[in-house]
């Protein structure tokens, strides 16, 4: 069962990240009437699917993903979207102060209780883990007794055996539509797994239901 939480900030690099691991939290949480925010860092300007035919090109992806994930906000009910203008591919190369600082400011001027991001090292895409780093030292230099709790998504192939299971898991078939609906405003990155997983779905494939009815996090330990 989700807390209650004062306001949730969620910070991901991509638009689409959310549609993948979070939106059924998402969806809870303003259902509960809980305040959300997305700080979504790029538009994924350089993503590899352009269609077959092409539906876009490099000048007109930027634009077709920002649709996109307008759209993906207004399927989950999200009002609150922060799009933070950095470059696709490039997030691993900003200066580190400079996303530190980023994310202190969204974290001071949201005081949110709780922050999802990805792990810092067990993530996948560089932008991932910079991405993740960067929120987390932002939420370590917060004095320990005034710092939001802090979930990752973390999916490695070696991600358990390094880290364990997760000790989080939001229980969401409730926000199915909406989670799906999500995953197909991003038709851009989309389009090419969800007849697929649409075919499992129907078929009671209890690998793919329980991949869509929950999300998992770790709670981040401060050393």
């Amino acid at each position: 069962m989700l807390q209650k939480e004062r306001h949730v900030l969620v910070i991901f690099p991509h638009p689409d990240d959310e549609a993948f691991g979070v939106s059924g939290t998402i969806s809870k949480y303003i259902e509960m009437g809980v305040p959300v925010t997305y700080a979504c860092l790029t538009l994924g300007e350089m993503g590899r699917n352009l269609g077959n035919p092409p539906f876009a090109n490099r000048e007109t992806l930027p634009q077709v993903r920002k649709q996109e994930l307008l759209d993906a906000c207004a399927a989950m009910g999200l009002t609150d979207l922060r799009m933070m203008g950095l470059r696709d591919k490039t997030v691993e190369f900003e200066d580190p102060e400079k996303l530190i600082k980023m994310m202190t400011d969204l974290i001071e001027e949201l005081n949110p209780s709780l922050v999802i991001t990805f792990h810092p090292q067990l993530a996948v895409h560089p932008d991932h883990n910079a991405t993740g780093l960067a929120v987390v030292d932002a939420v370590r230099r917060i004095p320990e007794a005034k710092r939001p709790t802090l979930y990752v998504k973390a999916f490695d192939n070696d991600t358990v055996e390094k880290i364990g299971e997760p000790d989080v898991i939001h229980h969401t078939a409730d926000m199915r539509e909406k989670k799906i609906a999500t995953l197909r405003a991003h038709a851009s990155q989309t389009i090419w797994m969800l007849p697929d997983m649409e075919k499992r779905w129907a078929e009671d494939d209890e690998e793919a239901l329980d991949w869509l009815h929950n999300e998992a996090f770790y709670t981040y330990k401060f050393d």
